[in-house]
Formats: structure tokens, C-alpha cells, sequence
């Protein structure tokens, strides 16, 4: 009876053991097609949102960068990581924030070997496009070539790439004033891009506005409204709302307005992309804008609209001064990063230390010479003070500015450069600089040039911005008032400020202690400090 027992238990575990484990395989199978079926859910939700960026980046960047910012942290793979990339470097462009469009742009994993060669190419588009906007045309010109040999590779789409690669070639003429030079590659490009172009509305507005820029840089400007006609009607026939391109649109329209001198209809225009460049909230279109209603307020002789427009403008453009340099310096960060990298993987690991302890005193060291320097620079600015005090009543103070390092260079022919310079002379003896209204705009009407060359010459010449070349003379001036005329030195210091052509106290006392290491009431008492002994030493003698 136990045998039997035991032999019936046995059958018995046995099935149940069978079962047991086709349930283990049953539910393991399960399992795998559930985290199939979800992760082809995940994919397709996260192309869907790629997608949904894509469509929002000109018409709302910030939710573009939401969506794509929500890839980028979420998403595995790293295909999906680029694309957010490249998502988050346009709509930030499209805002005007240069810096965070660097930093998405020139991210390491962009170029990689692995990565999809269409999204490569772009980015390689990009970074070119970027980069021109900051003025660093050799660097612009290195990406557009390695664009053009990965484009050189493709069996697909070459025709869209080709064009995106000629277009940003046009640009970089037409942004340097190399406009018959446009002309003629936008007449070559839509000779080879014929068929292309015709099916594509998005690739022939870019080039038939860059064709209108070129003929308004050229002052045709009949021939400029002929293509900006036809740029409106493209747009208005899209179903995309790129609030971007109707605001570059409409501001070209208004600046060909401003030059045809329809002041009402350039004013009518322009604030129509004026609202578009708000609501992106870009600085570099803003500016553009505003110095153009500015210019049109102060031609039909509107004062007080003119003020408020330029004084915009002028915020606006150290602004943009501001976010270019902090751009140019994020690249070359990234860009010596990515080199120090990929030194560091060619060489062998045990000398890492090496080059780890020879950045860090080389770190030191700068900084060292730096604190240096600043002390040396501070005893020289005290120095000079001093000398100044001493020197006679004829000579003309002047400060030696510290020599700025420029990463933008403007080609400008060598006769508008003298012409410039010797207007800036009279300039300087006129005593215009007095008028609390003058502006880098304004002067730059009165010269009858633009305002980058001549914020580029008084840079060059002078080593100084706009703004603190004109406080020098306004300073200069007052100082040169103290020195010949004893009265001044008992007026008030508002009334220094006056005089010499600022519009507050404070904004005349801050200038001063930054061009002359003092105060202006300190200066004042040196002063008498200094004719009280003369005077001593004359009774004396």
C-alpha cells in the first residue's frame, strides 16, 4: 500500500509540475509582446511629439522647446535625443537666443557615425546658418562644406539639402553686401532647381525673398516689390502659420516702404511685423524694426515717436551685442571642449593626468596674470589721473582704452572708411555730441552711411562702442570747462551734467567715475586742490 502511495504521488507532482511550467512559459511570452507592443507605443508617441514640435517652431517657439526639451529627457534612444537637438536649436534661433541655440546645436552626439545622415546634414545647415549670424563666416563656411560632402553621399533628397545648402551660401553673400553676387546664384539655383522649386512652396519663398533683399541692398527697389508681392501671395496661399517668416516678410516690406519714402504705409507695415517679432519674442527682429520706424518717425519729422523708437533701438542693440558675444564665446567653449576631447581619446590614458594638471596651472597662471594685470591697470588708471592733474591747461585729456578683442569683422571699402573717418573728426570739434539726443542712428543719418560700418570704424579707430566714444567727448568737454573756467567748479553737479549733453545726474556722475577713476565732486576738489598750491607758489615766489 505505501508503494502504491508513493507512486500515485509521484504521477501526481509530475503533472503539476507540467503545468506549472507551461504557465511560466505562457506568461513569459505575454510579458514580451506587452513590452513590444509598448515600446512601438513609445516610439510612435515620441514621433508624434517630434512632429508636433516641428509644426510649432515658428509660429510658437516655446512650446516647441517644451515638447522637444520633454524628448530630450525622456527619450533612450539616441536618434530621438538629436532630433530633439535640432528641434531645440531652431526654435530657440527663431527666439533670438543665440546662446541656447549653440548649445543644442554643437551637442557632441549631433554628428555622430550612427546618427541618421539626413539629420547630420542639417545640423551641419544649421551650425552654418548660426554661425554666419554671429559673424564667424570662416567657421560658417567649414560646416556648409562638410554638409555638402555628406550631401554629395545621398541617394535620396538630394535636391531639398542641395538647396538648403545653396540658399545659406545666398545669405552669406547677401549678409556681407555681396548682392550681384546673389543675384546671380539665385538665377543659377532656379535654373537647376526648376521642378524642385515648383513643388516646393517652402524652399522657393526662401529664395525669391532672398532675390527681393537682393534687389532692395541693390536700391532697385521697384524690382524688390515685385518679389516681395510674390513672396506675400505664397504665404498667404500656405496653410502653415510661420509667424517668423511673415514677420522678416513684413519688415522688408516696411524697409522698402521707408526707402520709397511712403512713410504712412512703411509705419502701417512695419507694425505688422512688429506684432509678429513680439509675440516670438525675438531681439534681432525687434531691433531691425524699430530702427526702421525710428528712422521714418524722425524723416517725417514726429519727434517725440522717433525718441521713443530709438531709444528701443538702442536697447535693443546692446542687447543683441550682448547675447552675440555670449553666443561666440559658448562656441568656442563647446567647439575647444570637443577638441580637448577627442585629443584626450587619441592619446593614452595614463597621460590624462598630464594634460588635467597642465590645464589647471595653465588655469592659474591666467588667472594669475589676470589679477595681475587688473592691479597694474588700476595703478595706471591712477597714474594717469595724477598726470592729468599735473599737465597744463591746453591739453586734452585722454584715457587709453583697454583694447577689446572683436569676433566680428564688417568689410568695408576703403574710401566709405576714410570718408567716415573724416567726417567723425568734424565731428568730434563740432560739438554735436552735446545733444542728449544723439544716437548711433541719428549719426549715422547725418553721415549718410548705416550704422554698422560706422559702429565698426569708431570700434576700429577709436577701441571703443558708440556710446562711450561719445561720452569721452562729453567728458573731455567738461573737464576742458573746469580747467579754463573757474566758475564752473562752483556750479552744481546737475548742472555739469546739462551742460555737458546728459540727461541725468546720475547717469553723467556713473560715466565719470568709469572714464576717470572718480567721482566728479572728487575730481572738482583735486582740481582746487591743485590751483590753490599754484597759487601758493606764485605768493611764495
Amino acid at each position: 500500500m505505501y508503494l502504491i502511495y508513493n507512486t500515485v504521488c509521484f504521477l501526481t507532482n509530475k503533472k503539476i509540475h507540467h503545468y506549472f511550467k507551461e504557465f511560466l512559459l505562457n506568461k513569459t511570452l505575454v510579458i514580451t509582446i506587452i513590452s513590444f507592443l509598448l515600446s512601438i507605443s513609445f516610439y510612435s508617441q515620441e514621433n508624434d511629439l517630434a512632429l508636433k514640435s516641428e509644426e510649432l517652431i515658428y509660429s510658437n517657439p516655446d512650446e516647441a522647446i517644451k515638447i522637444a526639451s520633454h524628448i530630450l529627457n525622456t527619450s533612450p534612444k539616441l536618434q530621438e535625443r538629436v532630433v530633439a537637438n535640432l528641434l531645440l536649436s531652431k526654435s530657440y534661433l527663431v527666439k533670438g537666443d543665440c546662446n541656447n541655440a549653440t548649445i543644442h546645436a554643437f551637442d557632441n552626439s549631433n554628428q555622430l557615425e550612427e546618427i541618421d545622415i539626413h539629420k547630420r546634414i542639417e545640423n551641419n545647415i544649421f551650425r552654418a546658418t548660426l554661425l554666419r549670424k554671429l559673424y564667424l563666416d570662416r567657421q560658417s563656411k567649414q560646416y556648409l562644406n562638410k554638409a555638402i560632402l555628406l550631401t554629395s553621399k545621398l541617394e535620396s533628397e538630394k535636391d531639398l539639402y542641395e538647396s538648403h545648402i545653396y540658399l545659406e551660401q545666398i545669405n552669406m553673400l547677401l549678409d556681407r553686401f555681396n548682392s550681384n553676387e546673389a543675384i546671380t546664384a539665385i538665377t543659377e539655383v532656379e535654373a537647376k532647381f526648376k521642378n524642385f522649386l515648383k513643388n516646393n512652396s517652402i524652399e522657393n519663398r526662401a529664395f525669391i525673398l532672398a532675390k527681393e533683399r537682393a534687389f532692395s541692398s541693390l536700391s532697385k527697389y521697384d524690382s524688390a516689390f515685385v518679389y516681395i508681392d510674390k513672396t506675400l501671395d505664397l504665404v498667404d496661399s500656405s496653410q502653415n502659420n510661420n509667424l517668423h517668416e511673415k514677420a522678416i516678410i513684413y519688415k522688408e516690406l516696411g524697409h522698402l516702404y521707408l526707402q520709397k519714402k511712403d512713410y504712412q504705409k512703411s509705419e502701417e507695415t512695419l507694425f505688422i511685423a512688429l506684432r509678429f517679432a513680439e509675440i516670438l519674442n525675438n531681439p534681432f527682429l525687434l531691433e531691425q524694426i524699430n530702427r526702421d520706424l525710428a528712422i521714418s518717425y524722425l524723416a517725417s519729422n514726429q519727434r517725440n515717436k522717433h525718441k521713443t523708437y530709438n531709444d528701443e533701438f538702442l536697447v535693443l542693440n546692446n542687447t543683441i551685442e550682448q547675447i552675440e558675444q555670449e553666443a561666440v564665446n559658448t562656441f568656442y567653449n563647446i567647439t575647444s571642449g570637443q577638441q580637448e576631447k577627442q585629443l584626450r581619446i587619441e592619446k593614452l590614458k595614463y597621460t590624462n593626468y598630464l594634460y588635467v594638471t597642465l590645464a589647471a596651472a595653465l588655469f592659474f597662471i591666467v588667472i594669475g596674470v589676470f589679477i595681475l594685470l587688473k592691479k597694474e591697470n588700476k595703478k595706471k588708471r591712477l597714474r594717469e589721473i595724477i598726470n592729468y592733474l599735473e599737465v597744463s591747461r591746453n591739453n586734452f585729456i585722454k584715457i587709453k582704452p583697454v583694447k577689446k578683442q572683436t569676433f566680428k569683422k564688417i568689410a568695408i571699402p576703403k574710401e566709405t572708411e576714410q570718408n567716415i573717418l573724416q567726417k567723425l573728426k568734424r565731428f568730434e570739434k563740432s560739438q554735436k555730441y552735446l545733444n542728449n539726443d544723439m544716437s548711433l542712428a541719428v549719426l549715422a543719418g547725418q553721415f549718410e552711411t548705416n550704422t554698422k560700418y560706422l559702429s565698426e570704424i569708431i570700434n576700429k579707430h577709436y577701441n571703443d562702442n558708440f556710446n562711450t566714444f561719445i561720452n569721452k567727448l562729453r567728458i573731455n568737454y567738461i573737464i576742458e570747462k573746469l580747467k579754463t573756467d573757474s566758475n564752473y567748479m562752483n556750479y552744481k553737479i546737475s548742472f555739469l551734467a546739462e551742460e555737458s549733453g546728459f540727461s541725468t545726474h546720475s547717469s553723467f556722475a556713473t560715466v565719470f567715475k568709469t572714464i576717470i577713476g572718480m567721482p566728479p565732486a572728487t575730481f572738482i576738489n583735486l582740481l582746487k586742490t591743485e590751483r590753490e598750491e599754484l597759487k601758493k607758489n606764485k605768493e611764495t615766489k
